[in-house]
């Protein structure tokens, strides 16, 4: 066995049920989870109507490479999305379909990192839980990057030593920020792009949560856009990773792509053609409609401003519950404990919420999830009303 596998450890859903499985919640209170980021607005009908028409390709296997109008329609998309030069992405060797981000973001250390190398991986942290057991199992060290209010919740680069650089092989990076809503600006991710081409170590972006944001002025840059902006056509050493979970809010359809530098995307689809992972067909068709359609997507980000407003003007002055730049997660400190705020909040109010602690690891200078918690806005409006009201309850009680 992989002994490797005993450095895992349980996954925050299955840390909070521990936390909370004496606890009888109030009948008469119905159940809210603001616990999981799992999108409940509307799938869009013509996801679901693709997925009928083309269900007669079950009797077909899929590629690997998946369909080429799907990669057409993936950069054409990213194109259009992060301004890059026209042709600037080609749909042959820089893009992958990929069943979710989830998938590939665990695969992609496998194939990119070397045991013998007494490599490092650095993670944001709070983090993905994701990132840390890909690291572990591809025979890897974790390196945790701090992400505190002081630096606008994102890694301070500056502060990383270079011996750490030297023995890095890969590096995670979530922007906007799983669970802080943090974006990277174009300038940090330029810096990053540069540190890659100096210590050789590959950057792997993850950006499933970039397209819902408060600002439709403002959309957060990404890594291939930042690559482009110093002159990398070829987008060295940069892979992103994009999803339709939270895009078009159809996580079941496990759909999603990687996309960047062709010279390890190429030894990435040859580890996949062994991984056994090709996206279904009748998926494949439902997901190229989906990429080449945003006005679905800006009915999406208008849903989740609606309920950041509602919610915050019901908790200001109770929790720092300051809409983040993007994502749909708030991150709030608690005025006791996190995981007793977690515990009071559904023994008292039949309410679901993430201690942030669950998603970070203590460091030298303290655990950066220790008393937040991680409040996913997901339900529909009314829900998230009626789940403010009863925070705001419990906070009048501390």
């Amino acid at each position: 066995m992989n002994r490797n596998l005993s450095r895992l450890q349980p996954y925050p859903f299955e840390k909070l049920a521990a936390l909370t499985q004496d606890i009888k919640p109030p009948a008469e209170l119905p159940a809210i989870a603001l616990s999981i980021g799992e999108p409940k607005h509307a799938t869009p009908s013509f996801i679901a109507n693709a997925l009928v028409s083309h269900v007669h390709q079950l009797a077909s296997y899929p590629s690997t490479r998946g369909l080429p109008e799907l990669r057409e329609a993936i950069a054409d998309w990213l194109i259009r999305r992060f301004t890059l030069p026209p042709q600037a992405i080609d749909p042959q060797t820089q893009v992958l379909p990929v069943n979710g981000t989830r998938e590939a973001l665990f695969a992609f250390a496998q194939a990119m990192v070397d045991p013998a190398d007494d490599a490092l991986v650095l993670i944001p942290n709070p983090f993905y839980q994701i990132y840390e057991g890909a690291a572990l199992l591809a025979g890897a060290t974790p390196a945790l990057m701090p992400c505190e209010p002081e630096n606008g919740f994102l890694p301070a680069l500056d502060r990383i030593p270079e011996s750490t650089w030297r023995r890095c092989r890969l590096i995670y990076i979530c922007s906007p920020g799983n669970p802080t809503g943090a974006v990277m600006e174009q300038a940090a991710l330029m810096q990053l792009i540069e540190l890659a081409q100096r210590h050789d170590f590959v950057i792997a972006s993850d950006e499933c949560y970039s397209e819902i944001y408060r600002d439709e002025t403002r959309p957060p840059p990404g890594l291939l856009q930042a690559a482009a902006a110093m002159g990398l056509d070829d987008y060295r050493r940069c892979v992103c990773f994009h999803s339709l979970s939270k895009r078009s809010n159809a996580p079941g359809l496990r759909s999603g792509f990687v996309a960047g530098d062709a010279q390890l995307l190429a030894p990435f689809f040859h580890y996949r053609t062994y991984h056994g992972c090709a996206m279904p067909l009748q998926h494949q068709q439902a997901s190229l409609l989906a990429w080449r359609d945003e006005a679905h997507v800006f009915e999406n980000r208008r849903l989740y401003r609606e309920k950041f407003d509602a919610v915050r003007s019901i908790l200001d002055g109770l929790l720092d519950v300051d809409p983040p730049e993007a994502g749909f997660y708030l991150w709030p400190q608690t005025p006791i404990p996190d995981t007793d705020f977690a515990r009071r909040l559904l023994a008292e109010q039949n309410l679901r919420v993430l201690p942030g602690r669950f998603l970070s690891r203590a460091g030298p200078d303290g655990d950066p999830g220790a008393d937040r918690v991680r409040i996913a806005l997901v339900p529909p409006l009314d829900e998230c009303i009626e789940a403010a009201q009863r925070i705001r309850a419990l906070c009048e009680q501390l």
